[in-house]
């Protein structure tokens, strides 16, 4: 054979080696480590920022109201709602509580059977804000989505817990979105948007 054509088999049959061997990453003692994906792990997709132009209306249940954006697809399940659009989702729930939720009681309670109950769980923060309904504590945390009925995937969602309370009853909003999401300005616009009965 010719020079040229060994040089191009030689090449060609390099390139077939170093497909089939993985990919895979020196460790301190040199050794090879090959490195793999976890097929469980949320997928990262592109971020679902609600839109500045959305349209928000008011959702009315049982001892409370807030503002919701307009279109998005609702359903009950006793005393919880929810409202999603895509990676979105907003879900409201009432209970009968004595006493306010506080930052120390969450971190002691709540954060726990959070761990223990939200698929990827990873704490962000605990913390309190004051919306136009009163104060609330805050649990920010980061999560993968329930898996897609067909394809079985899980999506990476960032999540803000918020827990109101007044007279005996607490009301908590979920709010979540893909990982990456600009979803400030909404999300303050639906938490800010609380009220109660006269």
């Amino acid at each position: 054979m010719r020079p040229a054509v060994l040089s191009s088999v030689a090449m060609s049959l390099a390139a077939i080696v170093a497909g089939c061997g993985g990919s895979s990453t020196p460790t301190a003692n040199g050794k090879a480590r090959s490195q793999s994906i976890d097929p469980n792990a949320p997928e990262v997709v592109a971020p679902g920022d609600i839109p500045d132009t959305q349209v928000f209306v008011t959702y009315t249940a049982a001892g409370y109201s807030f503002k919701v954006p307009e279109g998005w697809s609702q359903s009950v399940d006793g005393a919880t709602t929810t409202f999603t659009d895509h990676y979105n989702t907003v879900v409201a729930s009432s209970s009968s509580t004595g006493a306010a939720p506080t930052i120390s009681g969450v971190r002691a309670t709540e954060v726990p059977m959070l761990r223990h109950t939200v698929s990827s769980f990873q704490l962000r923060n605990v913390g309190s804000v004051t919306r136009t309904g009163g104060p609330a504590v805050v649990v920010s945390y980061r999560s993968g989505s329930t898996p897609d009925p067909v394809t079985g995937k899980r999506v990476a969602l960032d999540v803000e817990r918020y827990e109101f309370w007044r007279n005996g009853t607490q009301v908590t909003l979920t709010l979540s979105g893909a990982r990456g999401s600009d979803n400030v300005d909404p999300w303050k616009t639906i938490t800010n948007s609380l009220t109660w009965p006269a």
